[in-house]
């Protein structure tokens, strides 16, 4: 498993866990990443591949697509790769998936959440919702939002939080959600994650959704 945009290994572990052996690529160094790692530009890489890999994840950026590309002075600074990503992947022929938010231009994508994998903390559930565009059929199963939500993102003074779906750290919004700052540790309990440091771990996806696709992707590269 090639893992394009790989940080440090969210979605890289998730796949070893279905049983991949994965290399990450990415343009920053990810001194935590835990498998082998080439620092590279994502594109030029998935350009020259060959014939070294079964399959093939990408996550780009996906700052061009939330709620940030609308702040004031942002506008413009975020790059807007999905669409040459899939043309590069549709390149190599070989099974691909990629991950981002809602809002980018994913084709025909699956939606998964932490609650449909028992994500979070005694006291909040973990939703983290994440698109996937399949080259192949993957199965799903529904959300089950029944608690207050956790949201693992932001550094706020240098204090982490969770929040409500539309929560402002340290009380109530003005749609009632309510918040509370938790630890670097709290946040790595709820997504299943141990060896990031907050920045990295704000950026991650829970290996919980890549071991589910890996699983089914494993069908698809083995026949």
């Amino acid at each position: 498993m090639l893992d394009l945009f790989c940080g440090a290994g969210g979605a890289s572990v998730g796949y070893h866990r279905a049983g991949f052996d994965v290399v990450g690529v990415d343009h920053k160094p990810q001194p935590r990443y835990p498998f082998t790692f080439i620092q590279a530009d994502a594109l030029e890489t998935l350009r020259s591949i060959g014939d070294r890999f079964d399959a093939i994840h990408a996550s780009p950026p996906c700052q061009a697509y939330t709620s940030m590309r609308s702040m004031p002075n942002t506008k413009g600074e975020y790059p807007d790769l999905v669409d040459a990503v899939r043309y590069a992947l549709e390149q190599a022929k070989l099974p691909y998936v990629i991950e981002n938010v809602a809002g980018a231009p994913l084709r025909s994508p699956t939606l998964l959440c932490g609650t449909m994998f028992g994500l979070g903390t005694e006291e909040f559930e973990l939703r983290r919702h994440r698109w996937f565009e399949c080259s192949f059929l993957l199965l799903t199963k529904p959300c089950r939002h029944q608690r207050r939500c956790m949201g693992v993102y932001g550094n706020h003074g240098g204090r982490r939080r969770v929040a409500g779906i539309y929560g402002h750290a340290g009380g109530r919004s003005k749609r009632g959600n309510w918040t509370k700052r938790i630890s670097a540790a709290e946040g790595c309990a709820a997504m299943g994650i141990d060896w990031m440091v907050w920045r990295e771990l704000a950026q991650a996806i829970p290996p919980t959704y890549t071991q589910y696709i890996g699983n089914q992707l494993r069908e698809v590269v083995s026949v």
